[in-house]
């Protein structure tokens, strides 16, 4: 756990746990259900894929779900992640514009779709380079179902460990998806105040 008080519960989310139920036996165990057993009343926001780890926010309360769940739609909250990805990128900074939906013939991949997609944008910034990977600083303004993951692949740069969107040589490269959700910044429900929470990257 990250910050708790009345009203929120910020927690650093595990790689490979997932943050809402899925369908089947083995896909009960997961974030929101784990903390609603611990803290009454707790109840999910928002979500980050079962392979990203890092910082995720849960209301309390029914009043503070709604006003935390208004600040994601309407894209107040900001988001900053940690990715590395495969290969060299060029250029220092940048955005990725590109419409995405679900990829009805592959679930749960998602896919490019220019007509039909839904507007999806990514700015990136280089921290790091090494001989064969990049490490990127990624602020989403959108909240896409895997956006960050589509959007590097579309660019020639897949994340590492990647195992929908990256070739088996990068899934190898890495142990699991080297994707973390570093910070998130929004405004306190109850007072109004701007609260940032920070959780360290594990790679």
């Amino acid at each position: 756990m990250l910050y708790h008080d009345d009203y929120v519960v910020v927690l650093n989310k595990p790689s490979g746990l997932l943050s809402v139920k899925g369908i089947g036996v083995d896909k009960i165990d997961c974030l929101a259900v784990r903390v609603a057993s611990a803290i009454e009343g707790a109840r999910i926001v928002h979500r980050l894929d079962m392979d990203t780890s890092g910082v995720i926010v849960m209301a309390r309360d029914a009043e503070t779900h709604k006003e935390l769940s208004r600040q994601f739609q309407d894209r107040e909250v900001q988001k900053t992640y940690i990715a590395v990805v495969g290969g060299a990128v060029e250029g220092e900074s940048g955005l990725i514009d590109i419409p995405i939906r679900k990829d009805f013939d592959n679930p749960p991949r998602q896919c490019v779709d220019f007509k039909q997609g839904k507007s999806s944008q990514t700015n990136w910034r280089v921290i790091e380079r090494q001989t064969d990977r990049t490490r990127l600083e990624l602020k989403p303004t959108t909240g896409r179902s895997h956006q960050l993951r589509i959007h590097l692949r579309e660019v020639g740069h897949p994340i590492l460990g990647d195992d929908l969107y990256a070739s088996e040589q990068l899934q190898q490269l890495a142990p699991r998806l080297l994707l973390h959700a570093l910070e998130l910044s929004f405004v306190h429900p109850a007072n109004n105040e701007k609260r940032t929470i920070t959780a360290a990257c594990p790679f």
